[in-house]
């Protein structure tokens, strides 16, 4: 798969988002330093939202359209005012897009409905993501596919059922390169919860790339995805927690967006294949194993012991496991304090 210029596999870097959602905070400045300070901490590609309150909503204080669990970041608000807020207004959309093809950096969008997609189609966006909550949506997910552009599916909530109808559907409708992100649909989420070793299955399943859309603090749960076959990782992402924003409670800082994409990659390396032995950096360490040496003078004719040999650093001696086995033995030549053991220094049954 790839998206843009990026391939996308387990031989690959891994493919880092940074979401911004709502954490633009109503300023198009902010959006843009999002943008930048994104791509200078070596993210591979930015995301946005389009849609208006309109668009995915309906404008009422009905208890169907307010938000009712009282562990939600956003409890007692209603969908219209939490996507009014959150919403990126469409005219900043050219110069977000914009400054990330000047800064050299992927951007596309998520969008809800199938009007957004008619309106980001003149950008060009080197993808589409389906967002978790629109994977049942699938007439939207008919007219993503027909654009013919990488198509990401976010998997949060969905059954294995409701998975194989988006996948399907996006293929039938002309969407080759289709990845899927597992994903925890709750802000912020519990690692716990997150059992990144679907991602194996979702992979033989599904036929595609997988990776993770991850709400849980820090970059752990995404380390642990990638070292078990993610080549994709969504994080939100703000310039400070401490601005505020519907986001901000499970979005990442600068910083730990830099660490992100150093902390997956190195996870991505350390995989590895199933080998034993020294690594070839390893090889100069073996002298820091232990060999018989002797610790005193021994002359022709001495008797090996305990006395006059030990198991000491480093290996240029017997290995360790014949030290019982020369106990007794007759030296047959002088070997001096400090000087390793060889079978040639001795007489007797080995």
């Amino acid at each position: 798969m790839t998206i843009g210029n990026r391939a996308i596999g387990v031989d690959e870097p891994v493919f880092v988002i940074a979401e911004l959602s709502g954490n633009h905070n109503h300023s198009l400045e902010r959006a843009l330093e999002l943008v930048a300070k994104a791509a200078r901490c070596g993210a591979s590609a930015v995301k946005i939202q389009t849609y208006t309150p309109d668009t995915i909503t309906f404008k009422s204080s009905e208890p169907d359209f307010v938000v009712a669990n009282p562990t939600s970041l956003w409890h007692g608000r209603t969908l219209y005012d939490l996507y009014a807020e959150a919403a990126l207004p469409y005219d900043w959309h050219r110069p977000i897009f914009d400054r990330a093809r000047d800064l050299g950096i992927e951007c596309f969008s998520s969008p809800f409905d199938e009007t957004a997609v008619d309106f980001l189609e003149q950008f060009e966006p080197a993808a589409y993501k389906i967002a978790s909550p629109e994977i049942v949506h699938v007439p939207l997910i008919k007219r993503v596919a027909q654009t013919g552009k990488p198509l990401i599916i976010s998997a949060g909530m969905a059954s294995a059922a409701e998975i194989d109808l988006a996948v399907g559907t996006a293929r039938e409708h002309g969407a080759t390169n289709v990845a899927l992100l597992k994903c925890t649909s709750s802000y912020p989420a519990d690692a716990r919860e997150s059992n990144v070793t679907t991602i194996h299955h979702m992979r033989a399943l599904f036929s595609c790339e997988v990776g993770l859309s991850d709400h849980t603090p820090g970059v752990g749960a995404a380390c642990s995805a990638v070292a078990l076959g993610a080549t994709l990782v969504e994080k939100h992402f703000t310039l400070r927690r401490a601005d505020g924003g519907v986001d901000s409670a499970f979005s990442l800082e600068p910083a730990e967006l830099s660490a992100l994409v150093v902390e997956t990659e190195r996870a991505r390396l350390a995989v590895g294949s199933v080998t034993y032995g020294p690594a070839h950096s390893e090889r100069a360490s073996l002298s820091f194993r232990r060999s018989v040496y002797a610790v005193h003078d021994i002359k022709p004719g001495d008797v090996i012991s305990r006395h006059n040999t030990r198991v000491i650093r480093p290996a240029n001696g017997l290995a360790p496991r014949y030290f019982e086995v020369i106990q007794g033995m007759i030296a047959q030549r002088a070997v001096g304090a400090g000087t390793p053991l060889h079978w040639d220094d001795l007489v007797g049954d080995r």
